[in-house]
């Protein structure tokens, strides 16, 4: 027999309330749409599942005997929508590898995104350089990465997702190197104090090749393990400092004091990448975050 869930809703609601009005309140309809949803039910069994009287509302026999199957089969169907929601809810861990200029300037607003998003997810970040953080990835101690490209010690079963490109610049102050106006070629550069990250890092290794393909040897005078140290020497002019723009495009005018060194021969353009492992499968956690980084969400 064909007859509406919708109507046996109205039944268990009136059957559990014993009240026709505590039904309605419960289903978000009005009274007279559960006073009619029964008669129609009834109509349909060909079976009167309720006494009423100006007092009260009670199940005959025969209604009881249909309380009885229709209560456990509505409470699975709510449970199991309650299963589902709760899947919504999502839980487990995020462990994210990546640099500390990479987290502080591009993932910090997509983990706060997908903080407010899946508060029972707890966020693993652990930091390293963009080589440490592939090795990270390799002995599977990070569920993804977000590191700069190219990156040498990328292998061919990991998947790599460009999210961003950036352009690395040199950057002084200009009260301590008038510059301003100025296209320096590599050879002229080089004749000023250099700041770099340190050479056991996909920045260092990018700098010497492309230096080296202009037949210039990269010499700096500071190397260190941070870009946010690197600001902190040239503004206080102990050098020029390499960088990525999209870090000092972050600090919304807090280096005013430092200015673009323009050269002749401009840096190429790199990237930085999502990057996981091909052959295994993501979390749901991680495959949520790497949803973010998808052309529809980007």
């Amino acid at each position: 027999m064909d007859v509406n869930l919708e109507l046996y809703k109205c039944f268990y609601y009136v059957a559990t309330t014993l009240s026709f009005s505590e039904a309605s309140r419960q289903l978000f309809i009005s009274q007279s749409a559960v006073s009619q949803g029964i008669k129609a039910l009834e109509k349909k069994l060909g079976r009167e599942l309720f006494y009423r009287s100006t007092k009260k509302v009670s199940l005959t026999p025969e209604g009881e005997v249909l309380f009885q199957h229709v209560k456990p089969a509505l409470e699975m169907i709510s449970q199991g929508e309650a299963q589902l929601l709760a899947e919504d809810e999502l839980q487990g861990q995020l462990r994210i590898g990546a640099s500390d200029t990479i987290c502080r300037y591009f993932l910090i607003d997509y983990l706060k995104r997908f903080h407010q998003d899946y508060p029972g997810v707890r966020i693993k970040v652990t930091n390293s350089t963009s080589i440490g953080c592939v090795e990270l990835l390799e002995n599977r101690q990070v569920d993804l990465i977000v590191c700069n490209l190219p990156n040498s010690r990328l292998i061919p079963h990991m998947k790599v997702q460009v999210v961003k490109e950036f352009q690395d610049i040199f950057v002084a102050n200009p009260d301590f190197f008038p510059l301003e106006g100025k296209a320096l070629e590599l050879k002229k550069l080089m004749e000023y104090p250099l700041l770099t990250l340190s050479s056991k890092s996909t920045t260092s290794e990018y700098l010497h090749q492309f230096f080296a393909a202009h037949k210039q040897n990269l010499i700096s005078e500071v190397e260190l393990n941070s870009n946010d140290l690197l600001i902190d020497l040239a503004r206080i002019g102990l050098g020029i400092a390499c960088v990525p723009d999209y870090m000092l495009a972050s600090l919304h005018g807090q280096e005013a004091s430092l200015m673009q060194v323009t050269l002749k021969q401009q840096l190429p353009p790199r990237q930085l990448a999502l990057v996981y492992h091909e052959n295994l499968p993501l979390s749901q956690a991680a495959q949520k975050f790497f949803d973010y980084f998808s052309a529809k969400n980007a």
